[in-house]
């Protein structure tokens, strides 16, 4: 009854539009100052001991990456190189869009930074060259998700630390399941080239391959840096975050591309996403540590165990459960609730964390293109002069590939599970 009580009160206060970690700390506080064996100072340490992690470091650092690769004008660099090389391919600006993404995603680990520092380039040129307006913002929207599967990825960080899993493992656990969802994307796109014939991409200012190449080679170093520094037992993923974040801050002053007015900017903005970030999981740490004393967790176990003991069958109720949940939070709240209340259960049907993590970060970050939360969204609408709801209904038809590589990730767990098993012996 208790526990209903406080998940109702959280709900009710994001209905009112109250922000996710006041939503979760009220009916904290409430359930604190009415029980009597629980003081003030306890809640404050549970509190913060959620941010006494040192991978959660890792955050504002590659947070930092994505803004300052933006600013430097690496992201436009990879569009270059993209374009040049695909110029002559039906449906070129289609593939440059999913594949711009995913190599932006190595450096950003977002897909509100994806959507926004790619949607406000991509989504007008293709527009320019012939492509209808709604699968441009669709496409947008979708293939901004292949940020947060691929590593460095920061929900899969949220998750490593609240399930007590390797990053590093989470990290090569998410790249298959990632390219599974480039290639489904790209395969959107060569349905739609092939049902729309469009003219080849002009050259882009007289740049050519040699040249566009040449200027893209060492921003295509930044993954090599992350994975390898890790995977090689050189760095941490910590660690390699502050590598990643020092080298794009170099290689754009290299370039001549970032001044300091831009690069003030992108600190001003790390600190306050970060901010807003750890405060999130400061609620959440004290909301996960009641659910856990009401017995939260042992509740859904007997629940779903009573309900079937099919392992195939769970992982299809987590996964309408799930996209339930990322309708109405943003996948890190909804990641560091939902993960200890899911995870005992998991062990029981004997699914392996790693897999579970890669499914549910799939799950929350389909729910950035749902209303009503749907952040890409709003940041697609914000930076091409489009309304949501054009933007609604442009990305609709790209949850079917969605879903289509969530119930592929879903059933066919070795494609989360080889790589980290390969790698990490």
């Amino acid at each position: 009854m208790t526990l209903g009580l406080l998940i109702v009160g959280m709900l009710v206060l994001l209905f009112l539009r109250v922000p996710v970690a006041f939503s979760m700390l009220l009916p904290c506080l409430l359930y604190v100052s009415f029980s009597p064996d629980i003081t003030l100072g306890v809640a404050l340490q549970r509190t913060m001991s959620g941010l006494d992690s040192f991978p959660l470091l890792a955050v504002p650092l590659f947070i930092l990456t994505g803004y300052v690769s933006n600013a430097g004008g690496l992201a436009d660099r990879l569009f270059r190189f993209l374009l040049c090389l695909l110029k002559r391919v039906p449906g070129s600006l289609g593939y440059v869009n999913v594949i711009s993404s995913l190599l932006f995603s190595w450096m950003s680990g977002a897909a509100v930074a994806d959507a926004a520092g790619l949607g406000s380039v991509l989504v007008p040129a293709m527009k320019k060259r012939g492509y209808d307006e709604g699968f441009s913002l669709g496409l947008t929207g979708a293939s901004s998700l292949i940020g947060p599967m691929m590593p460095p990825s920061i929900p899969a960080i949220i998750y490593a630390v609240a399930a007590g899993v390797s990053v590093g493992g989470l990290f090569f656990a998410s790249i298959v399941p990632a390219l599974v969802l480039t290639a489904i994307l790209c395969g959107s796109v060569a349905i739609y080239a092939a049902r729309h014939p469009l003219p080849e991409t002009e050259e882009v200012q007289g740049t050519r391959l040699a040249s566009a190449t040449y200027q893209a080679a060492p921003i295509l170093l930044t993954p090599v840096i992350i994975l390898g520094g890790i995977l090689g037992g050189v760095t941490t993923p910590t660690e390699a975050a502050a590598v990643a974040a020092a080298y794009v801050i170099v290689l754009s002053g290299l370039f001549q591309s970032l001044s300091w007015k831009s690069l003030r900017e992108s600190l001003q903005a790390t600190t306050s996403t970060t901010g807003s970030i750890m405060l999130i999981v400061a609620a959440a740490s004290l909301f996960g540590w009641i659910i856990a004393r009401e017995q939260g967790p042992q509740a859904v176990t007997a629940l779903l165990t009573s309900l079937t003991d099919n392992p195939y069958v769970f992982l299809l109720l987590v996964n309408i459960a799930l996209l339930v949940v990322g309708m109405l939070l943003e996948p890190v709240a909804a990641l560091l609730i939902m993960v200890p209340i899911l995870m005992p259960a998991a062990r029981e049907y004997g699914v392996d964390p790693m897999h579970l993590g890669v499914i549910m970060i799939l799950n929350l970050v389909i729910g950035l293109l749902t209303p009503p939360v749907g952040l890409v969204l709003f940041v697609l609408s914000s930076v091409t002069g489009a309304s949501v709801q054009r933007v609604i209904m442009g990305t609709l038809p790209f949850l079917l590939p969605l879903f289509a590589t969530l119930m592929i990730v879903t059933y066919v767990p070795a494609l989360s599970l080889w790589l980290p098993k390969l790698l990490l012996k």
